[in-house]
């Protein structure tokens, strides 16, 4: 019989600056340690080079964005994955030629780029404004082989919406990975998702019976809109969940945070298997998920 094919996983939590070498090194450092609690597989929050700036509609903020080929951080975590024989997902603010995207790559434990996931739900709202900044992704939903394991990443916003994981996990991801930037409402102070948050994405890891992974920023941001202050406390509780949706490893909300957790990928693939939910599929009566309004073409 084959050996059991076991990956750590982890996600990351920390405060960013509005610096990127001081949060690159954050990065870094908490990728080492990760990698130091044997982890294989380590995400890193959403746009986690500075502050989220998407909080104003600012023209100069597009000069945050940079290419794709060639860009600093990506090259800097390629040499860090091979060093250190990890799959790191690195978000980035793509710029690419007039578009700019919402942009994730996916380095491989040989620092091998795997290629380009753009986050596909753009939200728009009262201190979310990524409409302004983003366009719509056009990569579609994938799965990307690693070393270690078959894995979906999309970003933030994309993660309440079943779709998508879905759409990994047909494609065959194994686990799921959500980078994220979320925290309070400006607009409504008594509004928490954080309990919201988490139980949408546990949903996910029961419904398609696969390990989810999200990481997610903590602290205070302030952004001049050019009409006054704009102020985000993002809530963190970045967590690890099961194949059942349970959570086996969580942060709080104030503290930096190096999650762990192990799985069993074959014994969670049997379990999978077993339950019949991809079996039982009837993709033939689902032709209103195509539709905005429920209503099918005839």
């Amino acid at each position: 019989m084959a050996a059991a094919r076991k990956v750590v996983v982890s996600a990351l939590q920390f405060a960013c600056s509005d610096d990127v070498a001081t949060n690159v090194a954050a990065a870094e450092r908490l990728v080492r340690s990760a990698h130091e609690k044997g982890a294989n597989i380590i995400l890193i929050q959403e746009l986690f080079e500075g502050y989220y700036f998407c909080q104003a509609q600012r023209e100069d903020f597009f000069s945050r964005a940079k290419p794709y080929k060639d860009h600093p951080t990506i090259l800097r975590m390629q040499k860090l994955a091979k060093e250190l024989g990890v799959v790191i997902p690195v978000s980035f603010f793509e710029e690419a030629n007039n578009a700019h995207y919402n942009s994730v790559a996916i380095i491989d434990a040989d620092g091998t780029d795997l290629g380009l996931y753009r986050k596909s739900h753009i939200p728009d709202g009262p201190g979310y404004q990524e409409k302004f900044y983003f366009n719509p992704g056009d990569t579609g939903f994938k799965a990307f082989q690693t070393k270690f394991a078959k894995i979906g990443v999309a970003i933030c916003w994309d993660q309440w919406f079943p779709e998508t994981a879905r759409a990994m996990v047909l494609q065959g991801a194994e686990i799921l990975f959500y980078p994220t930037a979320i925290g309070s409402e400006p607009q409504d102070a008594g509004l928490d998702s954080r309990d919201h948050w988490k139980r949408v994405m546990q949903g996910h890891a029961g419904a398609n019976l696969v390990p989810l992974v999200a990481s997610n920023r903590m602290g205070k941001e302030v952004i001049d809109t050019g009409h006054g202050k704009s102020e985000i406390t993002f809530y963190g509780n970045s967590f690890i969940a099961g194949p059942s949706g349970e959570i086996v490893a969580s942060a709080d909300d104030k503290n930096e945070a190096v999650l762990i957790a192990e799985f069993d990928l074959d014994k969670i693939k049997y379990k999978r298997l077993s339950w019949g939910i991809f079996r039982d599929r009837r993709p033939d009566l689902y032709k209103p998920l195509l539709t905005l309004d429920g209503v099918t073409p005839k």
